[in-house]
């Protein structure tokens, strides 16, 4: 397989997750494919030998050219951007993995369009994707103390625009949805972002015969289990609450239940084959 080649496998191979990121941030479909596209275009004049994580290469690609998208839209005063259709999960296909919708609703969208094309974009890299501050300064061209604060002054303007109730359901999802996509696109630093220190995976019986652990505790060997994997792991909410599922032949097959902590990290992973009675709506 000639360099071309591999390099055009393992772009199409990230395009899910790139659009992805390109339609919580643009909060458009259109627009999303657009900078998608144009990503590629860049890619194949780009000189990519030294990159070592490619996906996360092409993350930071796809953000600055969603960036100068956002920046564009301000300076033309455009309406907000389209609310995206929500995608029923039985027609879901891995181009429509999760919407903007399904993170922080169409409401928040609306808020999202409030904001800075700075603001917008390192609130939804971080607060949605894990990615790291040091990376997001990269993209807006600032330091990573000063990307901190663009996401924080976003995230206090969503917060005002949610009850308590649907904030701390919002955040949860966030986080287990951030949580998944470093899982799939190997980025061991974004996982160890999302984890308590202390986080301790469990599996159920059934699960450890499938080949699981019993039991890992600490951040760095739970990031260490699921970098790279999770790949056909789908977002869902377990008895309510936001949660993965692994589905075998379109069935829940393994559980995958967060503890999220005060703090806003993931203190706790139980690994369920034997979910018992537990309730499981795919989202």
């Amino acid at each position: 397989m000639s360099e071309s080649e591999f390099l055009a496998r393992r772009f199409e191979d990230a395009r899910p997750h790139l659009r992805t990121v390109a339609q919580r941030i643009l909060g458009s479909a259109h627009e999303a494919d657009d900078a998608v596209q144009e990503a590629w275009v860049r890619v194949i004049r780009a000189d990519t030998g030294d990159v070592g994580n490619l996906t996360g290469w092409l993350t930071t690609v796809v953000s600055r050219i969603c960036l100068d998208m956002l920046r564009s839209r301000s300076a033309r005063r455009e309406d907000p951007a389209e609310l995206p259709v929500t995608v029923p999960a039985a027609a879901a296909g891995p181009e429509d993995e999760v919407l903007l919708t399904d993170a922080i609703g169409p409401a928040l969208l609306l808020v999202l369009d409030t904001l800075s094309p700075g603001e917008r974009l390192a609130f939804v890299l971080h607060d949605l994707f894990g990615v790291p501050f040091s990376q997001i300064a990269e993209v807006v061209g600032c330091t990573p103390e000063a990307a901190r604060q663009l996401a924080s002054r976003a995230r206090r303007r969503v917060r005002g625009a949610e009850g308590p109730a649907e904030h701390n359901l919002n955040r949860r999802r966030a986080v287990v949805d951030a949580f998944l996509a470093a899982s799939r696109g190997g980025d061991f630093g974004a996982l160890l972002e999302l984890l308590d220190p202390e986080v301790v995976l469990r599996a159920d019986a059934a699960a450890v015969a499938m080949g699981s652990d019993e039991r890992v505790t600490g951040a760095d060997l739970v990031a260490r289990t699921f970098t790279g994997r999770a790949q056909a792991a789908r977002l869902a909410l377990i008895d309510g609450q936001p949660g993965a599922a692994w589905l075998h032949r379109g069935e829940p097959r393994v559980l995958f239940v967060f503890t999220i902590g005060a703090t806003g990290l993931v203190a706790g992973i139980e690994l369920l084959a034997e979910p018992g009675g537990r309730t499981v709506a795919m989202v």
